[in-house]
């Protein structure tokens, strides 16, 4: 579902966008020097699909690190997926535990 759909990162907005027919996914971020802060998850309950949230997650993770910015998900689920992920937890800045 994920794949077909193309993230963009509203830099106005600040917020990473998919959007999956004619619903729009988004997580807010805010950023700070060489940090990104993932601060809220909205996913319209039209989308359905369980795997969503986590493929969405990822692709923005894989962009982040693209940018070689650390992350703090200040977001309680945006921070399960981190803890249940354990090659984005390098990219907590030093001293950040989840």
């Amino acid at each position: 579902m994920v794949e077909a759909a193309e993230l963009i990162d509203n830099d106005f907005l600040r917020q990473y966008e998919i959007k999956i027919e004619d619903h729009l996914a988004i997580i807010e971020y805010s950023l700070q020097e060489r940090k990104i802060f993932l601060t809220k998850m909205i996913i319209p309950e039209e989308i359905t699909d369980e795997n969503f949230s986590k493929e969405f997650l990822t692709l923005v993770f894989e962009q982040i690190q693209e940018r070689n910015l650390s992350v703090v998900p200040t977001s309680p689920e945006i921070a399960k997926f981190v803890r249940g992920n354990r090659k984005y937890k390098r990219m907590l800045p030093v001293g950040v535990r989840i």
